[in-house]
């Protein structure tokens, strides 16, 4: 079976994008997918706007976006997947998570360099970040949010792709379902004429609940 390249933009900081991260993790072990990490930016997104939908006039949402942009340029797509996974695993330490861990120790996790929390502070990745969040943008236009996931279309091959935003989970499918839902997703974001799908608000499950907020 061929392999497929999932290309997924994110915005580190979004603790919806990474549920939905980690049912696309969950679906490669029973589907052929080869994920491609790739940043996009809540800060970059909102930028000249009246209002501020994160609530982040300090600034808090360039920084881990930067360090992931350092990462990927320095160590590649699987570094990145790497220090993202530990960026949000759960330490153990008993207490409720309520943002990102600190990605000192999240680098040093991933076998990464810790140094590479420096580019939190400086512009030196902004450009990258700019550029990597345009392309995807560009797969579905300005009105999406993180995150967007982009496959080749299986109908052709003349280089087109199916992408989504999303889709927003409450919690994480696991094993042969996280496979069915994959499934389904590229039937409908492929189907002519697409635009969106919603279903009813659900609780909070034990993946979603606690992460929300920043410090």
């Amino acid at each position: 079976m061929t392999t497929v390249t999932v290309d997924f933009w994110f915005d580190p900081a979004c603790p919806y994008s990474w549920l939905t991260s980690r049912w696309v993790v969950e679906a490669a072990t029973v589907r052929p997918l080869d994920v491609r990490w790739r940043v996009m930016s809540l800060a970059v997104l909102n930028e000249g706007r009246d209002d501020d939908p994160e609530g982040d006039p300090e600034g808090y949402l360039w920084m881990p976006v930067r360090i992931c942009a350092a990462v990927l340029r320095h160590h590649g797509h699987e570094a990145l997947g790497a220090f993202y996974a530990a960026l949000w695993a759960d330490r153990g330490d008993g207490g409720a998570q309520q943002w990102i861990n600190d990605p000192e120790v999240a680098l040093a996790d991933a076998g990464l360099p810790p140094g590479l929390a420096e580019a939190a502070m400086c512009r030196d990745y902004d450009d990258a970040v700019r550029a990597s969040h345009a392309e995807g943008i560009a797969a579905l236009g300005p009105h999406v949010g993180t995150p967007v996931v982009a496959v080749p279309d299986p109908r052709g091959d003349d280089g087109t792709r199916i992408a989504f935003f999303g889709p927003v989970l409450s919690r994480v499918p696991r094993g042969e379902e996280a496979g069915r839902l994959w499934d389904a997703t590229l039937v409908v974001a492929g189907a002519p004429g697409f635009h969106e799908l919603k279903g009813a608000p659900a609780d909070p499950s034990p993946d979603v609940r606690g992460l929300t907020g920043r410090p």
